[in-house]
Formats: structure tokens, C-alpha cells, sequence
């Protein structure tokens, strides 16, 4: 097995456990040897360090197989003579937070994010961030053939950082708030919290409870890397529910739900009314742009027409509707920002948010730090959070579809169809319909037909042999009839599975 196969995006994926149907997991000891091998070798010669010169922390979301890939991690680095800083449980972004405040040439965490207990993987940083898809493609090829060098003076130290990261983001809200009760200014405060027993439970002990916040309603704090309640995502509906039913039966101020490893993150408000998605980029939006104005900021491609209405109109903004892909809106924010825009934010839908102010690192913490500040200060106003998001204009219908190609060479396939589309469009009447002009994957058609009064967007996936289909209409019916439409162009189209698009038709 070529160890390319197991390149995500930007981290290193596969199955780690062994299960029925993966009799044998692609993450062996000698997989995440070889590949942190050659990252430190990477991290080496980026830093121009020897190898024994180095400093590196290690840490873990909660999977029920991080043990065993820690175990192999740590032996490899210190056999090679690296100075290891071993965090445990520990969030994904705080990770990176080591090489800023520990000092730390490089972090490596291991994490899946939200995928099933039996999934687990790699994820690198450099004091400048996370890798780029490049940079892991070099790591990965250079680890097929690594051969480990042995050095001397490599040790492991062992920190309770996430306590350290806690205490940053408490003095964040002290600061923030500036209440009368420096010491407690969440004293008024209900917030729940739902970790969905992955590594966030720290924000209700360690970051509210301290400062007075009544966290009782707080769920799955407990770590538990089988993820016995509900998908750990905050994309999931079964995990929003969850969130939205302890905040409002407990009659909480906030709801707070993050993923797996804290790198995302949505919440639900006092009425039981979620932020997420186009929201949670609204509400992150908003207090982005104060002491910004006229700022720019970076989202996914799948967002929708009121959030663009919203940033542009109401805010005074301007929305630049990218890739989708957490990295791809956070470099495009950062190549944006060198070459002199204003970009405080780049966020996807996903919950994926990266202030320029924290380095434009993607940290649901951090994010829900910010919301819980300006939430604060609204109160002194009288004001509820979901206030600053009244404006937003959601859409009456929404729907998501996947559909698999179902040939190996599915980049072309899809690419042709991707492509065909654009050639129809092009020939029918602006009236009806025409491409989005900002759009900057696959393709978004944009209808004005009172009929179907919405858009579509169908992409292909980066890596997978799938193309993601997303649709909004402000009429009732009006993605089915777009669906209808769309179907009617495509349904000869033997190499794509359209079962899901006919089935959502015919319901």
C-alpha cells in the first residue's frame, strides 16, 4: 500500500481498529512510524535543525485507538533523538498553540475529526500553520521508502497543556466582558455544552464553570472514543438536536456543541434556534467586521444567497465565496490579506472559523470564546444573541444529495459532466437561468423562474469518487422542481449514480 492512499486533504486518514469490515487497519504501528518519521526529517529541513535538536508536541482526540498510535509516534521520535512534548488529550487547534507558547518546532495530533471510532489519523503543524496538501504529498512519498535514523537524547515531557490553553481563553472573556466580577463574569450565565465525548468537555470545567457559568445542563463531557451518543459533528441533525433539547429544557441562556477534536463548532440559542452553517458564518461575521469595516471575508462555496445579502447589505462587508475545504478558504484568506485586503475571517459551513486575530488557525473553542463575549455584552443591552442575525434571510427550502461515479476515472467523468453544464447554461436565457459569477468550484446555477426561485451547486470531491449536489429555493417545492430539472439533464448518464436524486423526486 502506497502511503499516498491515505492522504485526506491536508491529514493523514484510515482505519486504525480492527472490525469486521476492516479485518485489517491501514493506521499500523509501522504506518504512523514511517509517516512521522518523515515529517520530522520534513520539519528538519524546514527549520534547518538536526533532528535531535528538535522539539515537538504530541497529542490525542479521544479515539479508543490513540493509545496504541501514540505509543508509536513517541518511540519513533524519540529513538530519533526529538525532544517530545506529550500533551494528551488535547484539541486540535491547542496543538498548534504549542509552537506558539511552548516553544514547539512542530505538532503532531492525532485526530479523525468526526469520522466512525474505528477511523483515526494524522495532523501536522509548522510554527506557520497547518501543511498544505503539497507538503503532506511530499511527506507521504518520502515515507514509502524512510529509513529512521537513531540519535541520541530524545525524551518525552509530559504537559497538562489543554489546562494552559484553558486559562488563555478564560482571560480572553475576563478581558472581553470587563464585568464588575472580573473573577466570574459568566456568573449570570446557563451555558450547555456537548462534547459527544470527544475532547471539548474542557470547555465547561476548565474555560465557564471557573468563570461562573452554570454549566449543569453540559452532556458527553465524558471522554469515550466510541462515541456512544450521538456522531460528534456539529453538521449532524441528530447531534443538533441533542444540543437544542438540553438547552432548552434547561432553559439555558446558550448551547454549545463541538466536534471531536474542537476545530469546529456551532450553537443554539436561548429559543432552541441552531446557529449553524450560513448562521454560524453570519453570527462569526458579524463580530469579525467590527473594527473592520468593509472587510472581506472568506467562506465555502456552499453558502447561500441571504448570507451574501447579509454580509454585503447589512454589514457593510464583502463575502468571497470560495473552494470548499477548511484550507482552501483559510489560504485563500491569507493570500488575500498578504497582497493588502482587509480579511479578518475565513470560515466554512462546517463550523471551520479561523480569525486573523489567532493566527488563522480554525478553532471552535475560539470561536465560541468570541460568541460568549459578544453575548455578554449584548446582555448589558438587553440584547440576546441571535439578535445581531435577526436580518438573515434563510431560505424556505434547502437539500443535499451525493451522488458516487462509478468508474475509476471519476475526476474526468465528472469534470466532463461539470463541464456540460456549464455549455447548456450558457445557451439558455439569463432570465431563466446563468452561472453564478463568484463561484469557484464545480458549478452554480442561479434560477429566476418563480417556480424554482434558487440555485444549485454540484462539485466534485477533492479525493472521493463522489460529487456533492447542493440546493436552495425561496418557493415551496422549489428543490424538487430544480432537482426535477437537473435530473432531466443528466438522466442518461450511465457512469453516475442518480439513485438519491430520484428518490428524493419521487417522495
Amino acid at each position: 500500500m502506497s502511503y499516498l492512499t491515505l492522504k485526506s486533504g491536508t491529514d493523514v486518514r484510515g482505519t486504525a481498529v480492527v472490525t469486521a469490515a476492516h479485518p485489517e487497519f491501514e493506521l499500523t504501528d509501522k504506518t504512523v512510524s514511517d509517516i512521522s518519521a518523515s515529517f520530522i526529517l520534513f520539519l528538519s529541513e524546514k527549520t534547518g535543525k538536526n533532528v535531535n535538536e528538535l522539539k515537538v508536541s504530541l497529542g490525542h482526540d479521544s479515539r479508543i485507538s490513540a493509545m496504541r498510535i501514540k505509543d508509536a509516534v513517541a518511540n519513533t521520535l524519540v529513538k530519533m533523538g526529538v525532544n517530545v512534548l506529550y500533551c494528551s488529550y488535547c484539541s486540535t487547534p491547542a496543538m498548534f498553540m504549542t509552537t506558539v507558547t511552548e516553544n514547539c518546532d512542530g505538532a503532531i495530533q492525532i485526530t479523525a475529526s468526526h469520522h466512525p471510532y474505528d477511523r483515526n489519523g494524522l495532523k501536522f503543524f509548522l510554527k506557520s500553520g497547518g501543511l498544505s496538501g503539497e507538503e503532506l504529498t511530499e511527506i507521504l512519498t518520502v515515507a514509502d521508502t524512510v529509513k529512521i535514523p537513531e540519535n541520541d537524547g530524545g525524551k518525552i515531557t509530559e504537559i497538562d497543556y489543554i489546562s494552559k490553553y484553558a486559562e488563555a481563553l478564560r482571560g480572553m472573556i475576563k478581558n472581553g466582558v470587563n464585568a464588575e466580577d472580573f473573577e466570574h463574569p459568566l456568573k449570570d450565565f446557563k451555558i450547555a455544552v456537548d462534547a459527544g465525548n470527544g475532547v471539548g468537555g474542557f470547555y465547561a470545567t476548565k474555560v465557564l464553570e471557573p468563570l461562573g457559568a452554570d454549566v449543569s445542563a453540559s452532556q458527553f463531557l465524558e471522554i469515550d472514543g466510541m462515541f456512544p451518543n450521538h456522531i460528534p459533528n456539529p453538521e449532524n441533525k441528530t447531534a443538533m438536536e441533542f444540543i437544542r433539547r438540553a438547552t432548552v429544557e434547561n432553559s439555558c441562556d446558550l448551547g454549545v456543541i463541538f466536534d471531536t477534536d474542537v476545530d469546529r463548532a456551532s450553537c443554539v440559542d436561548e429559543k432552541g434556534d441552531e446557529i449553524n452553517r450560513n448562521s454560524i458564518v453570519a453570527l462569526a461575521s458579524v463580530i469579525a467586521l467590527e473594527g473592520n469595516d468593509g472587510g472581506s471575508i472568506v467562506t465555502d462555496s456552499v453558502t447561500s444567497d441571504g448570507l451574501r445579502d447579509f454580509i454585503e447589505n447589512d454589514l457593510g462587508g464583502k463575502q468571497i465565496r470560495f473552494k470548499r475545504g477548511y484550507k482552501n478558504v483559510i489560504d485563500e484568506a491569507i493570500r488575500r490579506e498578504n497582497e493588502g485586503e482587509n480579511v479578518p475571517l475565513a470560515i466554512e459551513t462546517s463550523g471551520h472559523a479561523a480569525f486573523r486575530e489567532n493566527y488563522y488557525l480554525d478553532d471552535g473553542a475560539y470561536l465560541i470564546t468570541k460568541i460568549i463575549i459578544k453575548a455578554a455584552l449584548l446582555r448589558k443591552e438587553n440584547k440576546k444573541i441571535g439578535d445581531c442575525i435577526a436580518s438573515l434571510h434563510k431560505a424556505l427550502e434547502e437539500k443535499e444529495l451525493r451522488f458516487n461515479i462509478l468508474t475509476p476515472e471519476f475526476k474526468k467523468v465528472g469534470q466532463k459532466l461539470i463541464d456540460d453544464i456549464i455549455k447548456t447554461v450558457n445557451a439558455i436565457d439569463d432570465e431563466v437561468a446563468c452561472l453564478a459569477s463568484d463561484n469557484y468550484e464545480g458549478v452554480r446555477v442561479n434560477f429566476k423562474d418563480p417556480g424554482l426561485n434558487g440555485w444549485f451547486l454540484l462539485r466534485l470531491s477533492v479525493h472521493d469518487p463522489v460529487m456533492p449536489f447542493n440546493t436552495e429555493s425561496d418557493t415551496k417545492g422549489g428543490c424538487k422542481e430544480i432537482c426535477k430539472a437537473f435530473y432531466e439533464a443528466v438522466r442518461d448518464i450511465a457512469s453516475i449514480d442518480f439513485t438519491p436524486l430520484k428518490e428524493y423526486i419521487n417522495e
